[in-house]
């Protein structure tokens, strides 16, 4: 099992380009699709790990790894998410600058930002879809983002007002 483990999260690890939420779809495949728990507690789990500081798929593969092989199980988990990036960075660091200038690289790059975006999107949507949210709330985190990028709105400030409201909502809206 702890072989299964390591090797599942450095394949998330290792094969997802842009971070925390664009490993989502591939980490909640893995880990739901695996039985290691169900898809009521993903979300649940989705929810706690962004709100925890840190790396956001490391927060998960932790809480995974704690749930099926308590402390062992959290930090082989850890390790496999980490390596491979670890690794990857470390390598690009030894040749990147020899390569920096390349056009080829730099095209690269700039090719994966969508791809980066569609990953990233996949899984609020999903999200969204699994609490049976109604479309117009996929409306928020465009206007979150647009806030961010065109008003240079602080996220602290975005992450205050989500936290307000979501105590609003649990303390008097979901009470009637």
């Amino acid at each position: 099992m702890y072989w299964t483990l390591f090797i599942t999260f450095v394949r998330i690890g290792a094969f997802t380009i842009g971070g925390g939420y664009a490993m989502l779809p591939l980490i909640q495949r893995e880990v739901v699709d695996r039985g290691w728990m169900s898809k009521e507690e993903f979300i649940d789990l989705f929810a706690v790990a962004q709100s925890l500081p840190g790396v956001f798929a490391v927060n998960i593969s932790i809480f995974v790894g704690y749930k099926l092989k308590k402390l062992t199980g959290s930090v082989i988990c850890a390790l496999g998410t980490i390596l491979p990036s670890f690794l990857i960075i470390l390598a690009i660091a030894l040749f990147f600058t020899q390569f920096r200038e390349n056009e080829w690289v730099e095209k690269a790059f700039k090719g994966l930002r969508p791809a980066v975006v569609a990953l990233i999107a996949v899984p609020v949507i999903t999200t969204a879809r699994s609490l049976r949210l109604r479309g117009w709330v996929l409306v928020i985190p465009v206007v979150v983002a647009l806030s961010i990028w065109l008003l240079s709105l602080s996220p602290v400030y975005i992450i205050i007002v989500a936290a307000a409201g979501g105590l609003y909502y649990r303390m008097y809206l979901k009470r009637h």
